[in-house]
C-alpha cells in the first residue's frame, strides 16, 4: 500500500515488520454516491481516507461544481444559477472562489506544457465594478494565430470624458493600476514566450516602455486603432484585414461568455477581485474546450 499518512508522513516500506498503514474499512460518500477506501495509521493512531486527499475535501455539494463551472463560462450569471440550481446564493460565490483557485493552478499547468509562443498581441477592453463612474480594465495577452489567452489582469482606472467630474464628486479620486498591472502580467507571461518573440499592439503610448524593458530583443509592431464593427461591440473591428484579429476576436468571446461583460445588462461586477477570477475560469475553458476543440 503506497497511501502516505497526511498527519505523520508516514507510509509503508518493505522493511517495515509491521504495516504503519492499513485498512480499516470503507465507506459511501452522499454527495456522489462514491464509495472511498479508510485508513489507519499505526504510528500516529489517525485515521483519514481516499477523500482527504480531494481537492474537494470538506464539501457537500461537490456535485454542483461542474454544473456551476459550465454555467460561469457560458453567460450564466450567479442568481441565475441559483434559481435553476436550487442553491443558495452564497453557496455559488464560495464554489466560484474555490473553481478560481483550481482554474489558476491548471492555466498555469497548461502554460508550462505548452511551447513557448514566438507572436503575442495584447490590449485592454474596459468595463466597470457596481457604476460606469468606478471604470475597470482588463488587460489580456493572446497567442496569435491560436488565440490561446497566455495571461490576464484587472486594473481600476479613473473615469474619462464627461464622467471625471461626478466621478470625482461621488467616489473622490480613483487610482490608476493599468500600469502596474501590465507591468506585472508582462513579466508574469516573460517564461512562456522566446526571447525574439513579436508582438503587437495598438499605438498606445504607454506600451513601448514597457515592452522594450520586459521583451529588449523582441519585435513590437503597432497599429492604428479603428472603428469597431456592430457585431463585435468594439472589440471586432469593421472592414478590412485586422493585423490584432486573434485578440479582438477573443475579447469579443469575453464579452459573449462572461455576464458581467455583456452590454447593457444588469449583471454588474461589484468587485474588481471576483471579475479577474471570473475571467480566469473562462480562461481555462477557452484554453482547453474552445481552442483545443477548434485544433482537433
Amino acid at each position: 500500500m503506497s497511501r502516505k499518512c497526511p498527519y505523520c508522513d508516514k507510509s509503508n516500506t518493505p522493511s517495515d515488520r509491521r504495516k504503519a498503514i492499513v485498512l480499516i474499512g470503507s465507506f459511501v460518500r452522499k454527495s456522489d454516491n462514491s464509495q472511498q477506501q479508510r485508513y489507519r495509521c499505526n504510528s500516529c493512531r489517525f485515521t483519514f481516507s481516499d477523500a482527504s486527499f480531494h481537492p474537494c475535501y470538506y464539501q457537500k455539494k461537490r456535485q454542483f461544481n461542474s454544473l456551476i463551472y459550465q454555467g460561469l463560462v457560458s453567460g450564466v450569471s450567479q442568481r441565475r444559477l441559483t434559481r435553476v440550481l436550487r442553491l443558495n446564493r452564497k453557496t455559488i460565490v464560495r464554489k466560484m472562489i474555490f473553481l478560481s483557485r483550481l482554474a489558476s493552478n491548471f492555466f498555469e499547468i497548461d502554460r508550462r506544457l505548452q511551447k513557448k509562443s514566438e507572436t503575442i498581441e495584447f490590449d485592454d477592453l474596459e468595463t466597470f465594478e457596481h457604476s460606469k463612474l468606478k471604470p475597470l480594465s482588463v488587460i489580456a495577452v493572446v497567442e496569435s494565430e491560436s488565440r490561446r489567452v497566455l495571461g490576464l489582469s484587472v486594473a481600476r482606472m479613473p473615469a474619462k470624458g464627461l464622467l471625471v467630474r461626478q466621478s470625482l464628486k461621488k467616489y473622490g479620486h480613483r487610482q490608476d493600476e493599468r500600469k502596474v498591472k501590465r507591468q506585472q502580467l508582462l513579466e508574469e507571461i516573460k517564461p512562456f514566450v522566446v526571447e525574439e518573440a513579436v508582438i503587437k499592439s495598438d499605438e498606445n503610448p504607454h506600451y513601448v516602455k514597457d515592452v522594450r524593458r520586459y521583451f529588449p530583443e523582441g519585435k513590437h509592431l503597432r497599429y492604428k486603432g479603428r472603428r469597431g464593427c456592430v457585431v463585435g461591440q468594439g472589440e471586432l473591428k469593421s472592414g478590412g484585414f485586422d493585423p490584432l484579429f486573434s485578440l479582438n476576436h477573443t475579447m469579443a468571446m469575453f464579452r459573449a461568455n462572461v455576464n458581467r461583460l455583456f452590454r447593457r445588462s444588469w449583471n454588474t461586477t461589484k468587485r474588481a477581485d471576483r471579475l479577474e477570477m471570473h475571467l480566469k475560469l473562462y480562461a481555462l475553458y477557452h484554453n482547453s474546450v474552445l481552442i483545443y476543440s477548434k485544433s482537433i
